[in-house]
């Protein structure tokens, strides 16, 4: 019930009570348009490389045509969000040292290219209540996404699963297509930021697009707990949270582990400890935020 209250459109799209943002969306066209436009001097996300991906030129993030890893029902998800058509991008704007996807937000060429009118033929027969653009990140990929939704007829809600470092630009591009915004709000410190995911100015962009989305859609943030940044990190999170959006879910995630690179960095060779994820959640309670279970 405590869901459902606060994803209330999400939840009358599945009842039928309403339409995905995308169906209803009268200048989908002009999105497409200046989405490629935007790939010419390429800036969806905040490291502005400015390369024409339409020529061949690569970024940082590697992705040129867009190359899907995989994609399933996703039974994993928050509990509102399941079964979830999850679909997986190879290729990410960030290099988190210890980043659990590393296969593919590391290598933009894995993966297969789905045609847009192919894939979204494939939404309308999966069997799930949401589709579910991740990675890696979806970010580099909005060109394609926009182009899929333009194929797609189904009544089904479309969720932004992202690391949220997105120009205002891109931001305004989903605007009116995406019905919720499942983010990824890693760090409460630029230093953390710099130093674990070679990113500048993350949390001035982050706490903006924040803001943004809530506007925009419903709002799911995840907070991945991590070793050691209980202080630097995770409390700064959720006071921030607290004091600045008002109609949003938590999901405080203690499901780190060490990968790829993690184990060159002292405080996460090692998992979270029950006590840590504990003091994080508990800390949560106190602000009296919207926890998801």
């Amino acid at each position: 019930m405590r869901a459902k209250k606060a994803l209330k459109r999400y939840f009358s799209i599945l009842e039928g009570k309403e339409k995905a943002k995308y169906l209803l969306c009268k200048n989908l066209d002009e999105k497409i348009n200046s989405a490629k436009e935007i790939l010419k001097s390429c800036h969806f996300c905040e490291r502005r490389c400015g390369v024409n991906r339409i020529d061949g030129r690569k970024g940082y993030c590697g992705v040129l045509e867009s190359k899907i890893a995989s994609e399933f029902i996703h039974w994993g998800e928050e509990p509102e969000l399941i079964p979830s058509y999850t679909i997986f991008f190879s290729g990410c704007t960030f290099t988190c040292v210890y980043c659990q996807n590393w296969d593919i937000s590391q290598y933009p060429g894995r993966g297969v290219h789905i045609q847009p009118r192919v894939l979204a033929n494939m939404i309308s027969t999966a069997r799930a209540i949401n589709v579910n653009w991740v990675g890696g990140d979806p970010t580099p990929n909005i060109f394609y996404i926009l182009k899929v939704l333009k194929h797609s007829e189904r009544n089904i809600p479309q969720i932004w699963n992202s690391n949220m470092y997105l120009t205002e630009e891109s931001m305004n591009l989903l605007n009116g297509v995406m019905d919720l915004y499942l983010t990824d709000f890693k760090y409460g410190n630029d230093q953390c930021a710099e130093r674990l995911s070679n990113v500048k100015n993350y949390t001035g962009i982050i706490k903006r697009n924040h803001k943004i989305a809530e506007k925009q859609g419903e709002v799911i943030i995840r907070h991945l707990v991590l070793p050691e940044h209980l202080d630097c990190c995770t409390k700064q999170i959720l006071q921030w949270i607290s004091e600045n959006l008002k109609n949003v879910r938590v999901n405080i995630m203690e499901q780190y582990h060490p990968e790829y690179r993690a184990m060159e960095y002292k405080e996460l060779k090692r998992r979270l400890t029950y006590e840590e994820f504990q003091e994080a959640v508990k800390f949560g309670e106190e602000l009296g935020l919207d926890l998801v279970e």
